[in-house]
């Protein structure tokens, strides 16, 4: 009697967990929405993230927020710049059923803390800001980051061949942040300046919330040792501290700044404004395109859109603050676009989002038809990635890159290459 009652507790036991495991599978393949996350600083840099999400979201209007026949949603999040608060929202698009990409913002260091996280969750970032070199070529097959942004180990190069060839200089001090990201373009700028036989004058950092005093003690000890100018590794809070103490100097110790583009992710044109900076010699590094030069009738398209659709910030080109986020943003979503439709094509999308993201991270290297974006016309943007191949998860290039000034009506500006 005892054995035939416990035979009876465990059938519908066993049953119970069949029922529980087949309604979960079944769960799994029918999500009815798409999820695109942005995790981006909207605090401390907020024009990026802002930037950053208008891109977003100007692309994905010109597929009626589709990918395929699943409606898109568009989750954004702002992480103030904080790695931990990064995390938590890696961890919480993990847990979205419906996630299938995540955009990350400005700032490098919250990717590089979480890189391992990254490829054991298989979370599929695209990264439309964050430069630092190690960010797309963490040792792991497969590679789950994507960029389309500049790199800094080709940055470097940029910065360093126009400080020298163009602005005639010879003794550069870096001054960098004491980041992950100011570390790797340590790296990238030594070598640039190797190759052409320089060396820095010295190596100078700074912590995030420098003082305007500190800054001020950093340039006059820069000055001391001889740079004849400044190579700057910065966001736009310091970068604003900064060049603020450089004003304070006296005309003959202020020396030109040859800066990389984080400076130009926040507010830093309307409280530097032109009137400060026409006493400062101000450049830095940008990719390959500009709302403010003649737009063909594609790129006219894209900013009629924008304009639609953000009328109370966007009347003009100039309007677009923080240009880098939207440009670089409009462009990967057309990349993701494309890739999604390409698997849907080849009855490659399933409805479970574990399978689909591994499907689109896949087909992200394998992408066949070009793809016209803001910079130029994509072909193959991504390729599978290999130590022998570093810059597989990169679409751009050096090419790609420009150095660039802010015009008198803060509007960002090419120097022609």
């Amino acid at each position: 009697m005892v054995h035939q009652t416990q035979l009876l507790i465990k059938i519908p036991i066993w049953g119970l967990i069949v029922f529980c495991m087949n309604a979960a599978s079944s769960y799994a393949q029918t999500y009815q929405k798409i999820s695109l996350y942005v995790s981006a600083d909207r605090t401390n840099a907020r024009s990026s993230g802002k930037s950053i999400e208008q891109g977003l979201r100007t692309a994905l209007s010109e597929v009626g927020y589709m990918l395929g026949n699943y409606p898109v949603t568009v989750k954004v999040l702002d992480h103030k710049g904080s790695t931990p608060r990064a995390t938590k929202h890696l961890n919480q698009y993990s847990l979205d059923t419906s996630a299938l990409a995540l955009f990350s913002g400005l700032h490098s260091p919250p990717l590089l803390a979480n890189l391992e996280l990254i490829h054991k969750n298989q979370i599929l970032i695209l990264d439309p800001w964050a430069a630092a070199t190690p960010i797309t070529r963490y040792p792991h097959t497969p590679n789950w980051i994507f960029r389309l942004s500049i790199d800094d180990s080709k940055a470097g190069h940029v910065i360093t061949k126009y400080a020298i060839e163009k602005a005639g200089v010879s003794k550069p001090a870096l001054l960098l942040e004491q980041t992950g990201w100011g570390k790797a373009n340590k790296k990238t700028m030594g070598a640039a300046l190797r190759k052409l036989n320089l060396v820095p004058s010295g190596v100078t950092w700074f912590n995030w919330g420098i003082s305007k005093e500190r800054a001020i003690a950093n340039l006059q000890k820069i000055k001391r040792e001889g740079a004849d100018s400044i190579f700057l590794v910065a966001n736009s809070t310091e970068g604003k501290v900064i060049v603020t103490a450089m004003k304070s100097l006296s005309p003959e110790n202020r020396l030109p700044i040859f800066s990389h583009w984080g400076i130009t992710g926040g507010d830093f044109p309307e409280i530097i404004t032109h009137s400060i900076r026409k006493n400062i010699s101000l450049n830095f590094i940008q990719t390959q395109f500009s709302f403010l030069n003649p737009l063909d009738e594609f790129q006219q398209k894209v900013f009629d859109q924008a304009r639609k659709l953000f009328p109370d910030t966007i009347k003009k080109p100039i309007d677009i603050k923080a240009p880098t986020g939207f440009i670089h943003t409009y462009d990967l979503t057309k990349i993701l676009i494309a890739a999604f439709s390409q698997a849907s094509k080849n009855d490659l999308i399933t409805g479970d989002i574990i399978s689909d993201r591994k499907t689109i991270r896949t087909t992200l290297e394998n992408i066949r038809t070009p793809i016209r974006g803001l910079i130029k016309t994509y072909k193959q943007p991504f390729s599978e990635y290999s130590k022998s191949d570093q810059d597989a998860h990169e679409a751009l290039d050096i090419n790609d890159f420009s150095m660039a000034y802010y015009g008198k009506l803060n509007g960002i500006r090419l120097h022609a290459n």
